[in-house]
Formats: C-alpha cells, structure tokens, sequence
C-alpha cells in the first residue's frame, strides 16, 4: 500500500511515519505540508491512501480531498478537530482519527482500507466507472503566496501550453494546475466538458458562439471573448452535443 502523509507539522508527520513502520505492506511515498502539494503528490506518486490534516496552509484538507474526488487515493483524515467529521464522510473518507493517534486505531483505520480495497477489486471496472463519474468538484490552486478554490463550475476553459494546464476561470483569472488534459476528460463531467481540440476543453455553458472554417475545423467564442480553436473532427461533436443540450 503506497501511503502518502499530507500535514503542516514535520512532528505529526514523523510521528505518523514511525506507526506505519510496523506495517510491511506500507511503503510511505511521500510528504507534504499544504494543500497544494498533496494534491499534486497523490497525482505524482501514485499513492494508495492519503493520509490528510483537516487545517494546512492555502487550503483545508477538505479541499484537497474534494479536489481529489473520485475514489483513489483512500482518503484518511489526522486531525484535532472533531467538527469536520460529517463534510469527511460526505467526501468518502475510509476514517477519521483524532490526534493523538494511537497505533490501534491507525491500524483498524489501514484494515478498512484493505477491505475497501479488496471489494473494488472484486466489482471490477463497473465499479471504477462509478468512481469516475463522481468526478471533480473543485481545485485548489496557487496565487502568489497563498492558494485558492475554484469550484469546476467557474472553470471557462482549460488549455495544454507547453506540456502544462492551464485553468481560465469565468472571471479571466489564470492558473496553472497539474492534471494533464486527458485525465481532466475522463473526470469532469461529459454533459458540461467538451475537448475541442487536443489543446483545449471547454465548459459548454461558457461557449456563445461557434464560427465554422473553410476545411472542416472551426472556433468557438467564450463568454470572456476569447476564441478557441477546434479540430475538424471534433466538430461535429460539438455541434451534436451544443444540439442536445
């Protein structure tokens, strides 16, 4: 089980470190201490279980686990705080422990985990579409030195610019965050999100005009008067999916 550690404190996180020790079938992948980073480390790292402080600087845990959601990684909550239990569970937290942690209760915790593991192995790939589908609900991103939350409703248009994503927002803001185009496909919703081009996706509800082109492509106007361009074979789709809507 691939475990990554997700708090401001370096103690709590050694801490924690130590109680996995005893388990060999954990292997910690990584560390970090903001929102930021651990959305970005359960993407890199790959990691099983997520194990997430409710307060970090930049953004809650909470806002890291809905930005994550989706079923992987598991998802247990370390915290001091016993008020945010409720909004965990809503976001299919495996847990919710409150410091301090014992070595009993992380273990009962890391059980759950295993069985919730076993019984989606068991269901199959109907049972992953599912998880899919629960798609994203928000993304924590950076602006200077602290972070913020767009819901994915504010979300315009998302672009590749030399190999990195870029977030536009309804209002014109910017940000750069890290899932790739094609995961960003496969886990927003497909009635809203539509890929236009192998450089751009956009929120339909943003779109206000559509310009054919000689050959076949075309662009599309957003609500900010930005134009987009998109590939021939992608616009009879969009046509279709703009029709049905």
């Amino acid at each position: 089980m691939r475990v990554l550690i997700a708090d401001d404190e370096a103690p709590a996180r050694a801490f924690l470190r130590r109680l996995l020790a005893s388990h060999p079938d954990v292997e910690v992948v990584g560390e970090a201490d903001n929102g930021a980073d651990a959305i970005h480390l359960a993407t890199s790292t790959k990691a099983d279980l997520l194990l997430l402080d409710v307060q970090m600087p930049g953004g809650t845990g909470l806002d890291v686990a809905a930005s994550l959601s989706g079923g992987h990684p598991a998802i247990i909550f370390c915290t001091a705080y016993d008020q945010h239990a409720v909004e965990a569970f809503e976001l299919n937290a495996v847990d919710y422990l409150l410091k301090p942690i014992t070595r009993a209760r992380l273990s009962q915790a890391l059980d759950r985990v295993r069985r919730t593991e076993s019984a989606e192995s068991q269901q199959g790939v109907n049972q992953l579409v599912r998880n899919r589908d629960e798609g994203l609900s928000r993304f924590l991103v950076r602006r200077g030195a602290h972070y913020v939350v767009v819901p994915v409703s504010k979300a315009a248009y998302f672009e590749s610019v030399d190999g990195l994503t870029r977030l536009s927002a309804e209002g014109g803001e910017n940000y750069w965050i890290d899932p790739p185009l094609q995961d960003l496909e496969a886990r927003l919703d497909s009635r809203q999100f539509y890929r236009i081009s192998r450089n751009a996706l956009v929120n339909l509800s943003q779109v206000t005009e559509l310009h054919p082109l000689p050959g076949g492509s075309a662009e599309v106007t957003m609500k900010s008067g930005v134009r987009l361009e998109v590939s021939r074979r992608r616009f009879r789709g969009l046509v279709e999916i703009i029709e049905k809507s």
